[in-house]
């Protein structure tokens, strides 16, 4: 530009233009200082209610951990080393980052923040991979925190162990341009204070995701806000739908909320202690009794906070003569929902199947003996209607009122997978996207016909159909490694019953690891 030889009006024009091109690169350098300080922010506000959570967690875990020691005390154990792990290790970045905050005026003028001195002079002597005291400080404690956390996880939680090897590691790192790096000099080195405080917020992200993930496992995945034993019911489980007067009555006693790892400290039935537990229930076998409605009265009696909890127990069983009353049982569950075919068997002991006859809004028969379909309408009952012809000629009559339920929310799924999930880029924008009701009792097929994705500081992008679009594929590739996005706004429909309205499905979240 400013060879040959020049008229000086033409040198004036020349020296303008640098002018200009040096100023839009101060423009856009003031934009990637302000979108980093952003992104801090949001980071700090994520890293704030995770550590709500996980001191929610962390309580839980003590609880269980009072009410089933046997079960729990290992993993309490675990869990309180990794929470002063965790704690030591977030505090020391927190540190590290207010010794950066206040070498600035204003900690919150980003702008200001595009010097990378304060890093460089602690961390480096000048060679790559050659450190001060600081610099290897940083390295020791990251690698601390890794090794430490593997080794108090153990074989039990190897997966996570490796998880947390590879967030945190500091292996050497390959540039664009094919050079192998050491760690820290890529990147700290050279780098804006900005820069280098908001990857020092994600370090402490990356702790708490740790610690959720730890958490999450040592709870099985059922982390709950209430786990007092009296706020369970107890059910009683007939081994068969009837008994027939003069046989013995069999069945078990168990939670509302059924859980095979329960133990009681011991179970009385009608003034006798039950000695067969198994499978978190008490096992009954006695004498039917007469024929009618007989009570069954008692207690299971728990320790909880080093004191018995009493729980009440008092329900019935009807004893019947041959049969003189209706059967009738959900093959499922205790409820019909709508939306559904609920598959059900309808029969009277000692009756056959042609005389017997059900009636009830949405029943039909099918083949098969006592065999029939519900399909719920409006409300919340249906009473369904039984009347049969005993072999001595005389007509029974009876009844039975079911609940209806909607068919529960699903929950939005990448490959299959959901809720918080690890993969590349290059896999989520090719992936299909579909939504899904884990441990839902019928095996339902959804279709997905759009879905909304949000990659953080991008605008949220609406997609119809099941895979990401090309606009969908753009915001996705600036997302940055350890960004979280988020699949949520799901069009479904239900295959073959398009007419029934599905709840909103819950979002997934995927966090992107290149």
């Amino acid at each position: 530009m400013a060879g040959g030889k020049l008229s000086p009006r033409q040198k004036m024009i020349n020296l303008m233009y640098l002018v200009f091109i040096a100023m839009l690169a101060m423009n856009m350098s003031k934009e990637v200082l302000q979108a980093f300080g952003l992104m801090d922010q949001k980071l700090v506000s994520s890293n704030e209610a995770a550590t709500i959570r996980n001191k929610n967690s962390y309580e839980n875990l003590s609880l269980k951990a009072v009410e089933q020691k046997e079960k729990y005390a290992d993993e309490k154990a675990k869990a309180d080393k990794i929470k002063k792990l965790s704690n030591d290790y977030y505090n020391f970045i927190e540190n590290l980052k207010e010794e950066m905050k206040a070498t600035v005026d204003d900690p919150t003028d980003y702008e200001t923040m595009d010097k990378g001195n304060f890093l460089d002079d602690m961390f480096f002597k000048g060679d790559d991979g050659v450190y001060k005291e600081g610099g290897q400080l940083f390295l020791d404690n990251m690698n601390n925190y890794s090794a430490q956390i593997g080794s108090t996880l153990g074989s039990e939680f190897k997966n996570i162990g490796s998880d947390v090897a590879s967030r945190f590691s500091t292996e050497k790192v390959t540039d664009r341009e094919g050079l192998e790096r050491f760690w820290l000099d890529y990147n700290y080195k050279g780098f804006p204070l900005v820069a280098s405080l908001t990857k020092l917020t994600q370090i402490q992200a990356d702790i708490k995701t740790t610690e959720s993930e730890v958490l999450s496992a040592m709870l099985q995945g059922q982390l709950t806000s209430d786990v007092s034993m009296s706020n369970y019911n107890t059910i009683l489980i007939p081994k068969t739908s009837a008994t027939i007067q003069g046989s013995n009555f069999q069945g078990k006693i168990v939670l509302g909320r059924y859980d095979a790892t329960l133990r009681p400290e011991k179970v009385i039935v009608n003034g006798k202690e039950i000695t067969n537990i198994k499978d978190g229930g008490a096992i009954l076998d006695f004498p039917a009794g007469n024929v009618g409605e007989n009570t069954i009265k008692g207690k299971f009696i728990f320790k909880e906070d080093g004191k018995l909890i009493e729980i009440p127990i008092e329900t019935s069983y009807a004893v019947v003569a041959k049969s003189n009353d209706a059967v009738i049982s959900a093959d499922k569950m205790n409820v019909v929902y709508r939306g559904v075919a609920n598959p059900m068997t309808i029969s009277v002991p000692g009756v056959a199947d042609n005389l017997v006859k059900a009636t009830a809004p949405g029943l039909k028969s099918v083949k098969g003996v006592g065999k029939y379909l519900m399909n719920p309408g409006k409300g919340r009952e249906v009473k369904i209607n039984v009347s049969a012809k005993l072999p001595d000629g005389t007509a029974i009559n009876t009844n039975k009122i079911f609940r209806i339920r909607d068919i529960p929310a699903s929950v939005a799924a990448v490959r299959g997978e959901y809720g918080m999930i690890k993969m590349p880029k290059s896999t989520l924008q090719k992936a299909t996207i579909s939504s899904v009701l884990p441990d839902f009792v019928f095996d339902l097929k959804i279709n997905t016909n759009g879905f909304s994705v949000k990659v953080p500081g991008q605008p949220t992008v609406i997609v119809k159909g099941n895979k990401f679009n090309a606009a969908a594929i753009r915001v996705l590739q600036r997302a940055r490694r350890g960004d979280v996005v988020v699949i949520f706004d799901l069009k479904q429909k239900l295959v073959g019953n398009s007419g029934y309205y599905l709840k909103n499905a819950s979002p997934v979240n995927i966090e992107i690891t290149n």
